[in-house]
């Protein structure tokens, strides 16, 4: 038995898979963050960059916050363990009652290597949400990193690391990491 393949039906099914493909295309690009305030008091660091993503953009509602701490990493093997993502994270800005809600996964934002892992926060209101702690490294310097939303998912994650990795957070993170 041979398979004939039939023009039309060539036609439709590219053109199913362009319509797919411009949606995806379309829906990352509606992704819109807002800058908002840096709401956490001033300590040892510099402020950093705060940016909320509402749910009619993003599908949840999400905050996003980041930071250089410069001079605050282990210089030869950058962010090595969860541990350390616990400790430099800036979790304890957002609520001290944070706990991993698994392990954590290797990751690469910009140009740097580091780590992210979920977390489980009780606000100080009672109620809990989710968060992904980042910690990310370039020789002493790092590049911390929280999101927080109120429930856990992938498209959470993955929208908050597109913006990361967009050209003007890159450019960003990389003149605070040479600004001394």
């Amino acid at each position: 038995m041979s398979v004939r393949f039939r023009p039309a039906g060539v036609a439709v099914g590219i053109g199913i898979l362009c319509c797919a493909a411009a949606w995806q295309y379309a829906r990352s690009a509606s992704v819109s963050w807002q800058e908002i305030a840096w709401p956490y008091p001033r300590d040892g660091w510099p402020p950093g960059r705060a940016y909320r993503c509402n749910a009619a953009s993003c599908g949840e509602e999400i905050e996003l916050y980041v930071r250089p701490k410069l001079g605050f990493c282990n210089c030869g093997s950058g962010v090595a363990d969860d541990d350390e993502v616990d400790r430099v994270a800036d979790l304890d800005l957002i609520s001290e009652q944070f706990a991993p809600a698994g392990p954590g996964q290797v990751l690469h934002v910009a140009d740097m290597a580091g780590r992210m892992r979920a977390y489980d926060l009780r606000m100080t209101d009672g109620t809990r949400r989710t968060a992904i702690g980042i910690a990310a490294s370039r020789r002493c310097d790092l590049v911390v990193a929280v999101v927080l939303s109120k429930v856990a998912s992938p498209g959470v994650t993955s929208t908050a690391l597109r913006l990361l990795d967009s050209e003007p957070m890159v450019s960003w993170m990389t003149a605070s990491m040479s600004s001394r």
